[in-house]
């Protein structure tokens, strides 16, 4: 059985059940479970399926963005240490780019004390965090509001990015994978794609829950970024699969 027959047998059996074990595929494809690990590798990558303590099972799928409010209940610690992280390492004198989320809104966080930076942001809650306690610069894009992201999308808010030269994107993920970042709502997919042209470095900042998740449209592909910041709870097959692009990759503590 060639490898494109095999993978078709495994994505059906992860389809039919949820959830297969290393053991059970072994047996069914009559090859070796080293085979079959190189076979859920392959896949992994491409966002077919994820791997779990011995078996897998099928990817998720976002069929709606959660609102900012349940985003805010989620993953506190692995954002704060996401943010933190990010604020480190962005020079003086900066024009930077915050997307909008929680995880980069935690980044917002530790830029309170900074007189220096120019921050460009479609985000509501970053620009009144940074409007109201800090000493930062701030543009915000304008744009059709999105009431549950607390942000701005579509064309017109990217229109406003087009005209400037910012230094460093900090750009979030409804999902993400190795194929790149996904999201469900068509009208984010402009702003990002925008962002990412008109900014000398982009990094990739988002929880490792949202891995390996899937969603209709894919915004932008893992390569264009420099550096992917996510947390310690990334799983090793995860590491591995991101370990050989041409991006950084940072498990923030």
């Amino acid at each position: 059985m060639i490898p494109v027959e095999r993978h078709q047998q495994i994505l059906a059996m992860v389809a039919e059940r949820g959830v297969v074990s290393f053991s059970e595929l072994t047996e069914r494809l009559g090859v070796s479970h080293m085979t079959i690990r190189r076979d859920v590798q392959k896949l992994e990558e491409q966002g077919a399926l994820l791997a779990v303590s011995g078996g897998v099972r099928s990817a998720e799928r976002l069929a709606a963005e959660p609102s900012h409010l349940t985003k805010t209940s989620l993953y506190n610690a692995e954002k704060s240490a996401i943010g933190r992280y990010a604020a480190q390492h962005i020079p003086r004198n900066s024009c930077i780019y915050i997307d909008a989320g929680t995880t980069t809104l935690a980044l917002a966080r530790e830029l309170l004390d900074r007189d220096d930076l120019l921050v460009v942001t479609n985000d509501f809650m970053v620009v009144n965090l940074l409007m109201e306690s800090s000493h930062c610069r701030v543009i915000h894009t304008g744009g059709k509001v999105c009431r549950d992201n607390r942000s701005c999308v579509g064309e017109s808010a990217a229109r406003s990015l087009r005209h400037l030269a910012v230094d460093i994107a900090f750009i979030s993920a409804s999902c993400w994978g190795p194929r790149g970042l996904f999201t469900p709502d068509e009208e984010k997919v402009t702003v990002k794609q925008t962002v990412c042209e008109v900014s000398s470095r982009r990094i990739l900042l988002s929880d490792s829950s949202k891995y390996n998740k899937i969603a209709t449209f894919m915004a932008l592909p893992l390569d264009c970024f420099d550096t992917i910041v996510t947390d310690t709870h990334l799983s090793p097959t995860a590491r591995e699969a991101l370990s050989g692009g041409s991006w950084q990759l940072v498990l923030a503590e």
